[in-house]
Formats: C-alpha cells, sequence, structure tokens
C-alpha cells in the first residue's frame, strides 16, 4: 500500500525492517476521495497527516477573484501534509487533481513513531526540507523564468519525481492535468498555455495527447529550462 513512500524515503536514506513496519503501523485507514475535491482547507485543525498513496494532488491557493495558484503537485509516494505535525493548520488547500487514495496517520502515532525512531524524525525532516526547496524552485520559475522555460522546467520536474516511484515509461508519463490547471501551476493563462505547448511541439521536444506526455528531446528540455535536479536530492545519504 506505501510502497511508493518506501521508495522515495530509501532512494534518500536506509530504512531498516523495523522502521518500515513502524512507518507501516501509522496508517490507520485509507481514504478513497473524488477529482476536484479540496481534503484539507486553510485553517483547518489538523490531528492527522495524509500519505498520497495514488493519483495527483496540489497545494492551492485561492483568490477573491476566482483564481486558484497550485504552488505544489505531488505524487504518489508524498505525504501531503507531514508538516502539520507540528504546524496543526495549514496556510494552504490540499485539493485533488485525479482520484486519490489517502494513508491516514493519526498524530499521535506520528509522534510515537518518531520519538521510538529518532533516525525516522530526521527522515522526515529531510523529505519536508525537499519539499521546501520544490517550492523555491517554483518560485524562482514564477519570478524569473520565461513561460517557455517554465514549462520546461515543470515537465523535467515530473519526469524525474515519477520515476522515482516506477510511474515512468522511458520518458513518458501520465498526465492529469488540464490546460487551465496547467496555467494555475505556471502562472499562466488557458491560451498562453496553449501558446507555449505549441511552441514545445513545434521544437520537437514533447508531445502531450491523450493525457500523456512524451519527452522527445529530454537534453533539449532540460537545455530549455536551465533544469538541474540537485534540488530534489536523488541521492542515498544516511542521515
Amino acid at each position: 500500500m506505501i510502497d511508493a513512500h518506501l521508495k522515495k524515503l530509501r532512494l534518500r536514506d536506509d530504512i531498516s525492517a523495523e522502521e518500515e513496519r513502524a512507518i507501516r503501523d501509522m496508517i490507520s485507514e485509507v481514504r478513497d476521495i473524488p477529482a476536484d475535491r479540496v481534503v484539507i482547507r486553510r485553517g483547518q485543525e489538523l490531528r492527522e497527516s495524509l500519505l498520497l498513496i495514488d493519483g495527483w494532488v496540489g497545494r492551492t491557493k485561492d483568490l477573491r477573484d476566482g483564481g486558484r495558484q497550485i504552488s505544489e503537485l505531488q505524487f504518489a509516494g508524498d505525504f501531503t501534509d507531514m508538516h502539520a505535525f507540528t504546524l496543526k493548520r495549514l496556510d494552504h488547500n490540499i485539493a485533488t487533481i485525479t482520484p486519490s487514495r489517502f494513508g491516514v496517520a493519526q498524530h499521535d502515532k506520528v509522534r510515537a513513531t518518531l520519538e521510538r525512531f529518532p533516525h525516522l524524525a530526521r527522515v522526515y525532516w529531510t523529505m519536508t526540507n525537499i519539499d521546501a526547496a520544490i517550492h523555491r524552485e517554483w518560485t524562482v520559475s514564477l519570478g524569473r523564468r520565461s513561460a517557455l522555460a517554465r514549462m520546461a522546467h515543470l515537465f523535467c520536474e515530473i519526469l524525474e519525481r515519477l520515476k522515482v516511484v516506477g510511474l515512468t515509461q522511458g520518458n513518458e508519463y501520465d498526465f492529469p492535468l488540464t490546460q487551465q490547471e496547467l496555467g494555475e501551476c505556471l502562472g499562466l493563462t488557458s491560451v498562453h498555455v496553449n501558446r507555449t505547448l505549441q511552441q514545445l511541439r513545434k521544437r520537437r521536444m514533447i508531445t502531450v495527447e491523450e493525457r500523456r506526455v512524451a519527452i522527445l528531446d529530454l537534453p533539449g528540455l532540460q537545455s530549455l529550462a536551465d533544469f538541474n535536479p540537485d534540488y530534489l536530492y536523488l541521492e542515498n545519504k544516511p542521515r
């Protein structure tokens, strides 16, 4: 059930069999949530954290004019709100993009596990730090990269993150985002998203068909985006 999560942890650190059992025991129930639902609302008091088992989820901020900004995408194996363990509420919403399945970890159980296994506390601290690094990279994209480079960077990031949990086939992966949702990730209108996608297609870097992305020229796309995966910390360094 949480194999994707364990893959993400073991990519960065060594997890013992005893620690794995403790992580599995943290999950008390499983919840299935339809697409386009707010799972956690900004300011909501939280006594549990949600581990995404399957699906695509976004961190979102709603604006008064009805607009929405997606500030990060999350995939199978990600804790959507482990930082709520200490904060007890979020400053943003967690919303499903696709039908999604979550494992529920009650905070009292998380606390007992991390007190029993201090190494896991460091591991989850690391994962929260990586989450913050992804946010910083998105901030750079929104503030300094062109629309073309911004979109190319996102396609490269998704490839790397999905590859970790075996959700890619070569340089292809499922891509359920609508053009509106892609625009909400990139800070672009749907018209600008469509125009930018056409530019990437004309350069023969990607295709997007039937909710699936195929990267045809990965080195070219990475060069266009100035993409460096260092911020994802894709190496095993026991802590």
